[in-house]
């Protein structure tokens, strides 16, 4: 196992996985792995209102993905399947078969990119507040624009904290408590720069994701009521082309589903990931239940 190991004053710990770019990994809990992936604008932090509640009956585990927070910077462009190799390379190093994968925004993307090229990997899928592609909710022209508004400052020297208000406005609802506004403005503020500008480009442009009527493993789409980037609309439309999937939409909530309706969004969590908490394997399960 590739981990390297910092203890925390609380329950939870920090890990490493290897080898470079390294992976930081929070965890607590034991039982089957729930791995939570923030968006494009966050870093691990973000899961704090789960992370606990969820690690009272499973391994709870947010990472920082590649080029955030405490995760390593990397050299060259970011091929947007580059996160599902960093997700494969996570879960081999908790022995973990299989997982179920919660992923808000970016998260969500990267957890639909990993499903279509690791199916046998994915206990369930857990959604929030995502698309799976700009292009099938936006032209390329309005595409083009959004990259244009999030990179030009930043490439015309203004800082990530620079911008982190304005960007955050975008993102809450008229319900976001003060206090979950002013902790996304610190996830934005402490945004690795040039990482985040190759992140924008690859997630953005990113297309290859898997038809929805091709993902089987059980998934539950939570969506903010008013989250105006992947609309409560999007998201039900989604939700209605996966097999086997549940809708669900926060009342209040916005696009951070998760920190600002954590109460709401902990409870359909729970009771979903308590449905499906056997599909989540270690390695060398499967093998076991086939008698090899």
């Amino acid at each position: 196992m590739s981990l390297s190991r910092a203890e925390r004053p609380s329950a939870r710990r920090r890990v490493w996985v290897e080898p470079k770019p390294r992976v930081a990994v929070e965890l607590t809990g034991s039982g089957p792995l729930v791995l939570f992936l923030h968006g494009i604008g966050g870093n691990r932090t973000n899961w704090y209102p789960q992370l606990d509640v969820v690690g009272a009956e499973f391994t709870a585990a947010a990472w920082d993905a590649r080029g955030y927070g405490e995760s390593d910077d990397y050299e060259g462009e970011l091929d947007f399947a580059d996160f599902s190799g960093d997700l494969l390379r996570v879960l081999d190093a908790f022995d973990a078969h299989s997982a179920h994968l919660v992923g808000v925004s970016m998260g969500g993307r990267i957890a639909i990119d990993f499903v279509g090229r690791h199916p046998d990997r994915v206990a369930t899928l857990t959604l929030a507040d995502t698309s799976a592609g700009s292009a099938r909710v936006a032209s390329p022209a309005e595409v083009e624009k959004f990259l244009q508004m999030r990179k030009q400052p930043l490439l015309e020297g203004r800082s990530p904290q620079d911008i982190a208000p304005e960007v955050v406005a975008t993102l809450i609802g008229p319900a976001t408590p003060a206090a979950v506004r002013d902790a996304m403005i610190e996830s934005l503020s402490v945004l690795h720069r040039d990482s985040y500008l190759k992140t924008l480009d690859a997630v953005t442009r990113y297309t290859a994701f898997p038809a929805f009527e091709k993902i089987k493993v059980p998934t539950l789409v939570i969506v903010g009521e008013h989250d105006r980037i992947a609309t409560p609309e999007y998201a039900a439309a989604m939700a209605q082309r996966i097999e086997n999937s549940r809708f669900v939409m926060l009342e209040g909530g916005s696009h951070i589903s998760n920190m600002d309706r954590p109460a709401e969004f902990n409870a359909v969590l729970l009771d979903f990931l308590r449905t499906h908490a056997a599909r989540a394997l270690p390695r060398g399960a499967v093998a076991a239940t086939m008698g090899a």
